[in-house]
C-alpha cells in the first residue's frame, strides 16, 4: 500500500475517533441533565420558632431537598427525636431543622437549654446609673467593669476608689427575664442581665456582687481581648499636660586632703623623724 494513502487513513480514523468521542460525551451530559434529581425528605419548621421555645408535632412539618442534604438535618422518618426538644437558635418557616439548632434531648427549652455544656448564665444586678442597662439585649457581647476600694486600703489614701476590667467579650444570654430580642429594636430598661461565663468567671462575678459592677458595650466583631491596666481616683486627677518636674541639683563640697607635718626625734646618739597629719585634716 502506498505510503502516503496509509498516513491520511491513520489521520481520518483518529479525526474520528475524537469526533465520535465528543459526540457521546455531549449526548451523555444531556440524559444525565434530563433525569431528575433525587430528593430527601427532611424536617423543617412550619412557622417561625422563637429561642427557648419546646418543639411539638404541631410546630414541625417536611419538605423535600433536592440532592444531598444539609450537614445535622433530621430525616423525615427520625421526626420523633425532635418532638419536645428545646431550640437554642430562631428557626423560621420552611427552614430546615439541623442538630446544632436543637438544645439536648431532655434539657427542656427556655435560658438552661442555651447554655452550652460547661458554661454557666451568672445573673448580674443592674439599674439606671449602671452603664447600658436598658441599651443591652440576648446576645451583645459586652466587658464587666467593677469599682470599689481594694481590700487594705483607706478610703481617705491618695489612691482612692480603683476601677478594673474584670471581665471582656462576654455574651449576654438574656436581659431580665427576656431571652429573646426586641422586634423593633426598642431600649427596655431591666434589674438583671444574665451573662454567658465560665465557672470561674462566675466566681470571680460573685465576689464583685459587692462592689459596683458597669456592664460596656462592644462591637460584637471585636473579640480581642487587651491587657487594660486598672486606674484610681487619684490618677484621674493628675494633670498628664503638666511639663515634668526638673531634677534638684545637690551641691557636693570637696574635702581638702589633710595636711601633714613632720617631728625630729633625737634619742642620744639616734635621730627619727615622724609624720603626723594636722588638726584640720581631721574635720
Amino acid at each position: 500500500m502506498n505510503r502516503r494513502l496509509l498516513t491520511i487513513l491513520l489521520v481520518a480514523f483518529f479525526i474520528a475517533a475524537i469526533c465520535t468521542f465528543a459526540v457521546y460525551r455531549l449526548v451523555g451530559s444531556k440524559v444525565t441533565a434530563s433525569r431528575p434529581a433525587a430528593s430527601t425528605g427532611v424536617v423543617a419548621a412550619k412557622a417561625d420558632i422563637k429561642l427557648g421555645s419546646v418543639l411539638t408535632a404541631d410546630n414541625l412539618t417536611s419538605i423535600q431537598i433536592a440532592g444531598t442534604p444539609p450537614k445535622g438535618a433530621i430525616l423525615t422518618k427520625d421526626v420523633g427525636t425532635v418532638v419536645n426538644r428545646g431550640v437554642i437558635s430562631d428557626l423560621y418557616a420552611g427552614e430546615p431543622i439541623l442538630e446544632n439548632r436543637l438544645a439536648a434531648v431532655g434539657s427542656g427549652g427556655g435560658l438552661a437549654a442555651t447554655i452550652p455544656i460547661g458554661m454557666r448564665a451568672c445573673s448580674v444586678k443592674v439599674d439606671d446609673v449602671v452603664g447600658v442597662s436598658g441599651f443591652v439585649t440576648p446576645g451583645m457581647r459586652v466587658d464587666v467593669l467593677v469599682s470599689g476600694i481594694p481590700p487594705g486600703t483607706q478610703s481617705n489614701t491618695d489612691n482612692g476608689t480603683e476601677s478594673r476590667t474584670l471581665l471582656q467579650n462576654i455574651q449576654v444570654l438574656s436581659a431580665g427575664a427576656d431571652i429573646q430580642k426586641d422586634a423593633e429594636g426598642k431600649a427596655k430598661v431591666v434589674q438583671t442581665v444574665n451573662l454567658l461565663v465560665t465557672p470561674e468567671d462566675a466566681e470571680s462575678l460573685s465576689l464583685a456582687s459587692n462592689l459596683t459592677i458597669r456592664l460596656v458595650l462592644r462591637n460584637p466583631l471585636d473579640t480581642k481581648i487587651l491587657p487594660v491596666a486598672g486606674t484610681n481616683t487619684g490618677s484621674i486627677f493628675v494633670d498628664k499636660n503638666a511639663a515634668p518636674k526638673k531634677p534638684q541639683q545637690v551641691a557636693v563640697t570637696k574635702r581638702r586632703a589633710p595636711e601633714a607635718f613632720s617631728i625630729e626625734v633625737m634619742n642620744g646618739s639616734k635621730q627619727s623623724q615622724e609624720k603626723f597629719a594636722s588638726p584640720e585634716g581631721h574635720k
